[in-house]
């Protein structure tokens, strides 16, 4: 292992392409496994199974109620032994259904998996790679367009899916023709057994309990026939924000690299525990239960509802937790009002040990204080069960507010890091002790980055003091391309192997990196100014009073606008401060409230100032909207990215509202100089 530094934290490799920068690495040589011999998931399961035999594995919390979804207030186990047997013995079942089928290929076989997070989710996925199969997630929330979309095109016989779902595909039959066989996860109660089993022979489709293909496996075993590394692990299908989703193609050793660089960073051990609750059907997801499991930690499994994660974590008690800034913002919320903001002696202590645990961190003497942690932040860090030792975040930036006051109050080693579908959710990630947010850290150890000029947003190289330009990245987890997309593949990958993620970035001069701005989304104002919405978007979104928002502009307009959702507890808080004749009212009528418009809007231009924002990048004029950007509202991806097209149309009223308006007081301005 190579000794970092926080003051030069990389290694540089010349490189004499005109407009590009020189190539960045974590190590000499890149890592393709942590261990010789790991060749796909299964042996990343097995590993942590020889580390961990008779110990627990995989848990949830047991249902005591199906009707009311109540849980009990405990995990029930599965060691690694009984899940080990398993998996031969679904393994082996799911054979025989390939035979019973018609479908005679040794190897390569996809595995539709339709299913929110669940012990069994992961028992398909290792079964799969001890046969040399692959998996293909359809997304919990994706609608039957999509799934259908996905199901023909990546020509899926086979769907293990929960019992919901059953009746989903059994609907969609007529339009998917390669589909054979149904596999549903849960059992199926005697009457709507009979009548599911009927319709889906009526449909030419053999149907299925997973207990039974367990079962059958259990009696007639057959040998493993493990997946090679360059063979495939799964497709999985990017969230995208326009057009049809791409189906990013994974192997086994993209899969082994980008864990390894992971355990490189932070080793799991017997003593971990993580939770499942990153939605599988992504990538983040998949990688984090790897890593866990891998270090033969337990892995419990959340209840299903993210709005009782809180509570799932309170009672497994957690030691790792992969996560993303959206949650942390929430619970950063919370601290604040029950920190910063209590009232009397406990708040004024509060705001002391804050203000000088913050104080050492910034002078690089790290997070811990003898006295004000035993009295105060043992406490506070109960809110994620009380033992988190180590938080990674990803998918979104996290405002420097809200990192530096988690470290320093949830006593946890929390770091920022960067990937993409195409990279098997593995790019970069803050090296430990480094305190400055903002970061996306250096190059996992499994692969390695360069910048590249755009000069239509004049990103460059050469620009001072830190090169700038689109982020491409190389190496062991970078998929091969898009399944049956030979066209997009050559946009996205280029000869030399490296992936363009569409992302700016900048170098600093320790090494390491930051996303700054966006490529693909980016527009032109009438008067030839470029606009990249999601900078902006960011910039505004480092304050937590502002939880969602959707900036918008185009060739025809002169100026920008925004849709924000506004944090209902900030807004309240910025109420009271600014507007306090307004304070009885509720949070959908502070939305409409013209005043309470303007005092956002101050705020947000306050900050976009602190940013040193252009002046064409500012908004001009802002409608505040109660209602949160959701998957269920098709304003959201599945991995909760701003589906803009989407947006645009939802919003277009309030869009045209917004630019009206703008255009009503400049003709007011005109008049009144006349």
């Amino acid at each position: 292992m190579v000794t970092l530094t926080l003051d030069k934290q990389t290694i540089e490799i010349p490189n004499d392409v005109p407009g590009e920068s020189p190539i960045l690495r974590r190590t000499p040589e890149l890592m393709d496994s942590f261990v010789p011999g790991i060749n796909n998931l299964y042996d990343l399961f097995y590993n942590g199974y020889k580390l961990s035999r008779d110990q627990p594995c995989l848990g949830e919390r047991p249902i005591l109620d199906r009707k009311t979804g109540e849980r009990a207030n405990h995990f029930e186990w599965q060691t690694y032994e009984q899940v080990a047997q398993r998996v031969d013995n679904f393994g082996s079942g799911l054979k025989h259904v390939l035979q019973q089928i018609g479908e005679s290929r040794p190897k390569q076989v996809p595995i539709g998996i339709w299913s929110v997070n669940r012990p069994e989710w992961h028992l398909v996925d290792w079964a799969c790679a001890a046969h040399s199969l692959f998996v293909v997630a359809l997304y919990d929330t994706l609608g039957p367009d999509t799934v259908e979309y996905v199901v023909n095109h990546a020509e899926i016989q086979v769907v293990v899916c929960t019992k919901e779902h059953v009746v989903d595909l059994l609907k969609l039959r007529s339009k998917l023709p390669n589909l054979k066989a149904i596999i549903s996860f849960d059992p199926l109660d005697k009457e709507e057994s009979q009548a599911l089993h009927a319709w889906a022979e009526e449909k030419d489709l053999l149907l299925v309990e997973f207990a039974q293909v367990e079962q059958q496996g259990k009696e007639k075993p057959v040998p493993h026939n493990p997946a090679q590394r360059t063979d495939l692990a799964c497709i999985m299908y990017t969230s995208g924000t326009t057009g049809k989703s791409k189906g990013v193609m994974l192997t086994q050793g993209n899969f082994v690299a980008a864990v390894s660089g992971a355990i490189y960073n932070v080793k799991s051990s017997p003593a971990d525990v993580g939770i499942s609750y990153l939605p599988l059907g992504h990538i983040y997801g998949r990688v984090a239960d790897a890593f866990t499991v891998a270090g033969g930690a337990r892995l419990g499994f959340f209840s299903g509802k993210v709005d009782n994660l809180l509570e799932d974590m309170q009672i497994l008690k957690p030691t790792l937790f992969n996560t993303v800034p959206r949650l942390l913002n929430r619970i950063y919320t919370g601290i604040v009002q029950s920190t910063l903001q209590a009232p009397g002696p406990k708040g004024a202590l509060f705001r002391k040990a804050i203000a000088t645990k913050l104080e050492n961190l910034e002078q690089g003497k790290g997070t811990e204080h003898p006295v004000y942690d035993r009295l105060l932040f043992d406490k506070v860090r109960q809110v994620l069960g009380g033992r988190v030792r180590y938080i990674n975040t990803g998918a979104a930036p996290l405002g420097k507010e809200v990192m530096q006051l988690l470290r320093v109050t949830l006593l946890a080693d929390i770091r920022e890091s960067y990937g993409a579908t195409e990279t098997n959710a593995t790019c970069t990630m803050q090296i430990q002790g480094d305190p400055k947010p903002g970061c996306i850290g250096i190059p996992a150890p499994c692969n390695e980055m360069k910048l590249v000029d755009v000069p239509e947003m004049d990103y460059r190289t050469t620009d001072k003091p830190y090169a700038r330009g689109e982020i491409c990245v190389r190496g062991y987890n970078v998929s091969m391309g898009y399944y049956k997309e030979v066209e997009k593949t050559n946009e996205a990958f280029d000869k030399d192997g490296f992936y363009h993620t569409g992302d700016i970035g900048m170098i600093d001069e320790r090494g390491t990196f930051m996303v700054i701005d966006r490529k693909k989304n980016i527009f032109k104002l009438s008067q030839g100014e470029y606009i990249a919405p999601e900078k902006i978007e960011n910039i505004y979104a480092r304050d937590i009073l502002v939880s969602q928002i959707f900036v918008y502009g185009d060739s025809v307009q002169s100026c920008l606008v925004a849709i924000v959702v506004p944090d209902p507890l900030e807004l309240g808080k910025l109420v009271q401060e600014k507007l306090p004749m307004l304070k009885s009212l509720s949070y959908q009528e502070l939305c409409k409230s013209p005043e309470v418009h303007i005092a956002v809007l101050d705020r947000m231009t306050e900050n976009g100032k602190r940013a040193e924002m252009r002046g064409f990048e500012f908004v001009k004029a802002i409608h505040l909207d109660s209602q949160p950007f959701t998957v269920e509202n098709n304003l959201l991806t599945p991995s909760l990215k701003l589906k803009r097209p989407e947006a645009r149309k939802f919003f277009q009223k309030e869009i045209e509202q917004l630019y009206q308006k703008i255009q009503d007081n400049a003709s007011v301005s005109n008049t009144a100089r006349l």
